[in-house]
């Protein structure tokens, strides 16, 4: 006989659990704590099984008719519920544990394993930081709105760079996240325009001979860190980028050959690259070497020798030497070299970007010319020096705002 509302909630606890049956496989468990629970029993493929429905009266009797019979809906195609139930348990679990950070994490785990360079790798965990809205959130659940609340957080910050680096990184970890089957399609795809596009800067580079001779002699005068002096002195010379310079390690330079050498792993392009050394370079290096050498980082961290100089400690300096934000950068260094070089006419336009290891444009001819120019190289390298000296000598100190 059907069960009834009135009935049901005149039940009343006993020693040991016993059950009321409604009907088609409905019943209901009372506990001995007073708990009255919904169960459905069923059979499927031979087997005797039942399913919780709920607790009364959180689900109330007619609920549980509903629940009842869409289970036995189920069973009519052919679907047991109890098995689907344990599925779908699996893919809340699973998409649970698939956030965004989960997989951007696994996604950044990648490239370590593929070998990029620490400094992206760095900046990759930077971006991911960035991203605290949704890194909880599964990964298959964001939707474009929820990405682009993300972005205009950090956009309503001026940060439209970062904003713009963000989205890409996001539109990585989507894509890597579908090619590996826990996500449908990258929701930052249609984001394109939907934030401030930044304009284009460049790195502050002096580029009249007479003030570079001025932040030459500027630099020989720095009164602050020997070891930051030293990296000043340096730079205007080898050509690298400053995070490659900050990152060097002595094993990496051969002064009795006059080379240094490093690996892909920390070059932008992901080639291995060689820059000769001038004999102004080994003369600082010399000097270095007794501060921090023989092994661990060139230019060490003042509070720690396990790591490197700080990517701001030299643009730090420019500014206490009375350099404007926008008259030079360490960056900008490279554009100095680079202008004035090829202003000189004395050198190739292939031999300068060699030394200043840009990717050349054409991919089949940068793969062949790889290993060229080193002895033009070397020529360019120690006439560059030479003319940075020449430059020094003959300017005045540089007068600075």
């Amino acid at each position: 006989m059907p069960l009834r509302d009135l009935e049901i909630r005149a039940l009343k606890p006993e020693a040991r659990v016993y059950k009321r049956t409604d009907e088609r496989g409905l019943y209901l468990e009372v506990h001995p704590n007073g708990s009255k629970l919904w169960r459905f029993k069923f059979a499927h493929l031979g087997k005797d099984k039942r399913i919780a429905l709920g607790r009364y009266p959180e689900v109330g009797l007619a609920d549980a008719r509903r629940k009842r019979d869409e289970a036995r809906e189920k069973l009519r195609d052919g679907v047991d519920p109890g098995a689907e139930r344990k599925r779908a348990k699996l893919v809340a679990i699973f998409n649970a544990a698939n956030t965004f950070g989960d997989i951007a994490k696994e996604y950044i785990d990648k490239m370590v394993i593929e070998g990029r360079a620490d400094a992206t790798t760095s900046k990759a965990n930077w971006l991911l930081e960035q991203l605290a809205p949704i890194a909880a959130s599964p990964i298959a659940d964001l939707k474009p709105v929820e990405v682009l609340a993300a972005l205009k957080r950090i956009e309503a910050k001026g940060k439209h760079e970062t904003a713009r680096r963000c989205r890409s990184f996001a539109g990585r970890v989507f894509r890597y996240a579908v090619a590996t089957g826990r996500a449908e399609a990258d929701p930052t795809a249609v984001l394109r325009g939907a934030i401030i596009t930044p304009k284009t800067k460049h790195h502050s580079a002096i580029l009249d001979p007479l003030a570079v001779g001025g932040l030459l002699r500027s630099i020989d005068d720095y009164a602050g860190h020997l070891v930051t002096r030293l990296a000043m002195q340096l730079l205007p010379h080898v050509m690298t980028r400053p995070g490659e310079l900050r990152q060097a390690k002595w094993p990496e330079f051969d002064l009795e050959n006059a080379v240094w050498k490093f690996p892909a792993e920390r070059m932008k392009m992901r080639r291995p690259h060689a820059v000769p050394l001038s004999r102004q370079v080994v003369a600082y290096l010399v000097e270095l070497k007794a501060l921090t050498g023989p092994d661990g980082f060139v230019l060490p961290a003042f509070h720690t020798s396990r790591r490197s100089l700080s990517e701001n400690t030299i643009n730090q300096a420019f500014r206490r030497m009375g350099y404007a934000v926008g008259e030079v950068t360490a960056h900008g260094l490279r554009t100095t070299a680079s202008t004035l070089l090829n202003e000189s006419g004395k050198w190739s336009p292939d031999a300068i970007e060699r030394s200043l290891a840009h990717a050349d444009k054409d991919a089949v001819r940068g793969t062949y010319n790889r290993g060229f120019y080193w002895e033009e190289r070397v020529a360019m390298h120690q006439w560059w020096s030479d003319y940075l000296d020449s430059l020094r000598a003959s300017a005045p100190v540089a007068a600075c705002a």
